[in-house]
């Protein structure tokens, strides 16, 4: 057992943890624990964009998570992948900078947490970016997130937008903007055709700080607790056993699957599981691990009679070009995006006049990264629903730290879920065989145009669905009247001190969108809140 003493212990090297690392270490007085359970982020596939082909699935950058049989998926277990690298899920996410609709952040303040709406947040989105376009009253520059555009553009993605307008839905250049409904190519979090990870962006810059400590290839144990206080990190290195103390917080920043199993295996949840796994009780608190939302993706995908990625990879001639434009130019398809258009549209079913579901359209097609792609010209059009009412939970399977928790997302458990799955799968049809786009496909290869009522659409959402890799919401924030809450508006953990947890398992509604940059501002807001409650604690 060796001991070490810091103002503050960051759990999780994850999008949100080397924001958390880097602003509590901007003070020099401030002695700060990083703790990561992977490795350092050198893969060089980490840093070309397109690489998350070879890091998702890669038990070297990813946790390899699988879900629990899920009856919503007609029974199916499916892949989880979780960024287990410094960077987390920012190291080997799809890139796609999208931060939500105004509505999601007003949302969040009218359940009970103020200053959490999108006035409140906007600030911190716009501090955050480092935006290729230049400032405006929504983007900033001079952030540590570098923000740009696609670096190639295609005449199957024009398509797709131009037919996008077709059905009604206009043309957007701005997701991020005053508005997010429409179709257009996405912004990546990348810069001159290279990733920008949190890592890259935010921990790299600081990392030879005297105050920061930053221990890799740590997984955490527990959380020690001493009359309610948050006193120490009981963590393994090598099979050792190692214990770091703490003088001020202990944030807890390691995504919506580890930071609940975390507190879990620290004795804060529901109490009468708890003691189920033998497990003391520190603090009841039955939301741990609840609330668990995530988008459902359906992959629609179609053969072209022009060509796709899919034809530039598999010639050997031809992929050797697309790698030697990529070395020399930084441009091609080795430097795009998991999605290169983006729609925001709305269904039937949609309840308010604001997008209810999301495309993620593709020039390739492949069952999953890493693979390999199709053996024909194919492209992909993936639609998600934005905010589904569907929850699951996280649970423990054991008392080992070492032993992953269950996953059970309850995918299209409720009624209008299943609706807007029809739906969507409809509106997905209608772009395609659209005047633009219907002249470059020759056939509906997934689910399959044989497939035409709702019923049968549904059992075919049941069957190709996948996750889009978003978890957000279990460990809630919520007012003290929410039995179900588990932070504060102030992300403290409720009835216990000196803990906190700032990813995106705080979300109370999950955003209408990809994850990754709202859960940066949440970093960014909650390292102001922790600092001005570090003055304010010194001032009394």
């Amino acid at each position: 057992m060796s001991q070490h003493s810091f103002e503050y212990i960051v759990i999780g090297a994850g999008t949100a943890g080397c924001i958390v690392a880097n602003r509590l270490s901007a003070d020099p007085r401030n002695r700060v624990l990083l703790l990561e359970a992977g490795g350092k982020d050198t893969n060089p596939w980490i840093h070309i964009p397109v690489g998350y082909f070879r890091t998702m699935h890669n038990p070297k950058t990813d946790w390899c998570y699988k879900t629990e049989l899920d009856p919503g998926l007609n029974g199916r277990s499916i892949s989880w992948p979780r960024g287990k690298v410094l960077g987390g899920s920012s190291s080997i996410n799809g890139l796609i900078y999208i931060r939500g609709q105004k509505e999601d952040y007003d949302d969040w303040q009218q359940l009970g947490n103020p200053g959490w709406s999108y006035e409140d947040m906007l600030p911190y989105f716009i501090k955050c970016e480092d935006q290729e376009r230049g400032a405006n009253d929504y983007h900033g520059v001079g952030g540590n997130l570098k923000v740009s555009d696609m670096r190639t553009h295609r005449k199957i993605c024009d398509a797709f937008i131009d037919g996008a307008g077709e059905i009604g839905i206009p043309e957007n250049n701005d997701f991020n903007g005053e508005k997010q409904e429409g179709a257009g190519y996405y912004q990546l979090t990348a810069h001159k055709g290279r990733r920008c990870s949190t890592a890259v962006g935010y921990l790299h810059p600081v990392k030879k700080r005297a105050n920061l400590k930053i221990e890799i290839q740590s997984l955490v144990k527990q959380i020690r607790f001493v009359t309610g206080r948050a006193e120490a990190v009981v963590y393994s290195v090598g099979g050792k056993t190692r214990v770091a103390t703490c003088k001020g917080e202990i944030i807890l920043c390691a995504g919506a699957i580890n930071s609940p199993q975390i507190l879990m295996l620290s004795g804060i949840g529901d109490g009468e599981i708890l003691n189920d796994f033998s497990i003391p009780v520190v603090k009841h608190l039955p939301g741990v691990g609840q609330n668990l939302q995530d988008h459902l993706q359906l992959r629609s995908v179609y053969q072209c009679n022009i060509s796709t990625v899919n034809d530039e990879v598999r010639h050997p001639l031809k992929k050797m070009l697309v790698g030697m434009r990529y070395v020399f130019f930084r441009t091609g398809p080795m430097s795009t995006a998991a999605s290169e258009v983006g729609v925001f549209a709305k269904t039937p079913m949609a309840r308010e006049d604001r997008p209810d579901v999301q495309f993620h359209f593709q020039p390739l097609s492949a069952d999953s990264p890493g693979e390999g792609v199709h053996d024909f010209s194919g492209v992909t059009s993936s639609v998600t629903q934005l905010r589904p009412e569907s929850k699951g939970s996280i649970q423990l399977k054991s008392a080992d730290p070492f032993e992953y928790p269950e996953i059970h997302p309850n995918y299209l458990s409720e009624e209008l879920d299943q609706q807007v799955a029809v739906a969507a799968l409809r509106m997905s049809r209608a772009i395609v065989q659209s005047n633009s786009m219907s002249s470059f496909v020759v056939e509906e290869r997934v689910p399959g145009s044989r497939y035409q009522t709702n019923e049968e659409l549904l059992d075919c959402a049941r069957n190709i669905g996948e996750t889009i890799y978003h978890p957000t919401g279990t460990c809630k924030m919520g007012p003290k009247s929410d039995p179900f809450s588990v932070v504060s508006r102030r992300l403290r953990v409720r009835g216990v001190a000196r803990l906190r947890v700032v990813d995106a398992s705080i979300m109370p509604v999950i955003c209408s969108g990809n994850t990754n940059a709202p859960t940066a501002a949440i970093a960014e807001k909650a390292s102001d809140m922790i600092l001005a409650d570090q003055q304010n604690l010194a001032r009394e």
